[in-house]
């Protein structure tokens, strides 16, 4: 009767077969009851099961998956209830309430003790001056101004707060199992490998993981919220957006995240589907490596190929020779918006433009190098201030065709200048430890590269982005390596202020990493998701301006249903002592926040870093992730 997600003998078939010619022998796991798979694609690998050892967006969006954050996201990014159900807020602190009979998807109690150990960790670290494994989760506590948690009960968290600011509401921190996790501290736990099966508090939980090829999901019995018309949800990894649409076309693929241009355009026409294109906050730049700037440090062995990368002049100059509406035309076909400064135009209370923009001009950059010192040669090679030939070494992921197409176009661009570039390809974990400097600790750590193509993907507040270019986040998010004091003081207050204050700070810091040309960022990349509608139905953009996968949190899961059962009638509105209609109460559990909580219910339909990435001018924290793709911090 349905051609559902219901794993059928010849279904499976199809599917296993698709799987073999995609991933490799190891086949998708069935469960003998035959239960309903959300099937979902994306080309971007998984770097870990262990939040702080995820970078991805596709990882973030694994452990989502399975772990609640304190307060969650709304439907339209707002704070709503997650493992906390409601909160209030006084001075200088925030008391949570944690939502009573919650339990572990193992079924024991999930109490304060989790949160207040999950929340300790980061604070721990930062006392320490230091970070937990990667370093994008730990960050939140310290940009929301927590200082301390205690919790006095098994349904109380208190949080102490040096500000006022709302991004308390918006921590991306995954609320661990205490009882499982609890030997560790901050130095330990990033080195564990969170094998499957996992325990949680979200809607599912990682059950196996086969890496290159899938994550597998199982539905949470004691799960808190709304429950989707899906048992088991299949994160599934595709060699290339070609294979991934082919098993979307087929059938064997409920939702494809990421699909290229002309996929696209091609899929929307399709009876059947429907093609999103989500708004990104988020972009993909050109990072320049400028390690040793202002302090003459050097890495023995690596650091950048030549001196002209600290020089602001040499880089500014470069950004004149990027024709950026082309880029977006030839590589994204036109999905998306041309780049400028490090706030995109979908935070659009903090975005500004700049003050100064460069536009495109190949005669102006060969000027303008000529200018600043760097001649040509007789063969008409770039040299830098202590006569090298510059040849510049961009290395970018293998997650996302895209980048290969733009660094195409760079490199010619940057070779009419009379400088020439090197490009290398790697696996996101690879690059990952190339672009890290000493600073980060481990051997081998030398940042031996000159321009890194990739992306980033942030929370709806400005300070996840704008974190990577501060001084301490060189050996952590950091990929330019840039330093200076004047950004981290500005940075610092303009965390302590809101309102017009707030984005007066806000737009000079813009303003000072676009004339210090330390990223060239090339486009705001939109979103392109396609999913099929003849399996599932309850899709829904989160926000609105969005997509319903790989965005702030996991409601949109939650909402899935029956696309092909037959709708029953359902209870009818009674008139009320004045005539009006009565509303029949919802069956679903809700929420009843206390004064100053903000959100819906928890078990409502209510639903940041990424994502992914497709924000509504919103708030948040600092989560910054690779989109890599996303879509974290991505990077993408």
């Amino acid at each position: 009767m349905r051609t559902s997600r219901r794993a059928t003998a010849a279904r499976l078939i199809t599917m296993l077969s698709l799987g073999a010619l995609v991933l490799g022998p190891a086949a998708l796991p069935v469960a003998a009851t035959d239960p309903v798979l959300l099937t979902v694609g994306t080309t971007q690998d998984f770097d870990s099961a262990n939040p702080y050892q995820s970078a991805l967006v596709s990882s973030y969006e694994a452990f989502q998956l399975t772990y609640d954050l304190l307060v969650g996201f709304g439907a339209d990014a707002e704070p709503a209830p997650a493992f906390a159900d409601s909160w209030v807020r006084s001075a200088d602190k925030v008391t949570f309430h944690i939502r009573s009979g919650m339990q572990w998807s193992n079924g024991a109690p999930a109490t304060s003790a989790d949160a207040c150990f999950s929340w300790q960790l980061a604070i721990d670290a930062h006392a320490a001056d230091d970070t937990i494994g990667l370093g994008y989760l730990d960050q939140n506590l310290t940009d929301a101004g927590v200082t301390k948690v205690e919790c006095p009960d098994a349904q109380t968290m208190i949080a102490y707060t040096t500000d006022q600011s709302d991004r308390i509401f918006q921590i991306y921190l995954p609320i661990l199992p205490k009882n499982i996790w609890g030997s560790y501290d901050y130095k330990t736990i990033a080195d564990q490998s969170f094998s499957a099966p996992l325990v949680g508090t979200g809607p599912y939980t990682l059950a196996e993981w086969k890496t290159g090829q899938y994550m597998r999901f199982v539905r949470n019995p004691h799960y808190w919220g709304p429950k989707g018309f899906e048992d088991e949800v299949v994160l599934q990894i595709f060699s290339s957006t070609d294979t991934m649409v082919q098993a979307l076309r087929s059938g064997d693929l409920d939702y494809a995240r990421g699909v290229n241009a002309a996929q696209f355009g091609s899929l929307k026409t399709q009876p059947g589907m429907v093609a999103v294109v989500g708004g990104s906050n988020g972009w993909t730049q050109l990072a320049f490596n400028t390690y040793g700037t202002g302090t003459g440090k050097t890495i023995k062995g690596g650091g950048p190929s030549t001196k002209a990368l600290l020089d602001p002049a040499f880089r500014d100059a470069l950004g004149y020779a990027i024709d950026k509406p082309l880029l977006l035309d030839r590589v994204l076909g036109g999905y998306g918006d041309i780049g400028t400064t490090i706030v995109p135009p979908i935070i659009g209370q903090y975005h500004v433009e700049p003050t100064t923009p460069r536009t495109f001009s190949i005669d102006l950059a060969k000027q303008k190098l000529d200018a600043a010192g760097y001649p040509l040669d007789a063969k008409g090679k770039r040299l830098d201030k202590e006569g090298k030939p510059i040849v510049l070494r961009l290395v970018m992921p293998d997650s996302d065709e895209n980048y290969a197409k733009a660094a195409e176009f760079v490199k010619d661009w940057y070779g009419q200048l009379g400088v020439d570039v090197q490009t290398g390809i790697y696996d996101s974990g690879t690059l990952t430890d190339m672009l890290l400097p000493p600073e980060a600790g481990g051997k081998g750590n030398l940042a031996k590269y000159d321009i890194e193509l990739w992306a980033w993907a942030g929370n709806p507040d400005p300070n996840t982005l704008m974190a990577i270019f501060r001084c301490d986040q060189i050996g952590n998010m950091s990929d330019s390596n840039y330093c200076n004091p004047a950004y981290d003081a500005m940075f610092d207050e303009e965390s302590k202020l809101s309102g017009d204050a707030r984005k007066a700070v806000v737009a000079k810091m813009q303003n000072l990493i676009y004339d210090e040309a330390v990223y060239d960022i090339l486009y705001y990349d939109a979103n392109l998701d396609v999913y099929r509608t003849d399996r599932f139905g309850g899709w829904s953009n989160m926000p609105a301006n969005g997509q319903p996968l790989f965005s702030y949190g996991t409601r949109n899961y939650t909402l899935l249903t029956d696309a092909t059962a037959v709708p029953t009638p359902g209870p009818t509105a009674t008139a009320g002592p004045s005539g009006a209609a009565t509303p029949v109460p919802s069956s679903a559990p809700s929420a009843s926040p206390a004064p100053g909580s903000s959100g819906d219910g928890g078990g409502s339909t209510g639903i940041i870093f990424v994502v992914v990435f497709a924000v509504v001018a919103v708030a948040g924290v600092a989560l910054v992730l690779r989109k890599r793709s996303t879509p974290g911090e991505d990077e993408e």
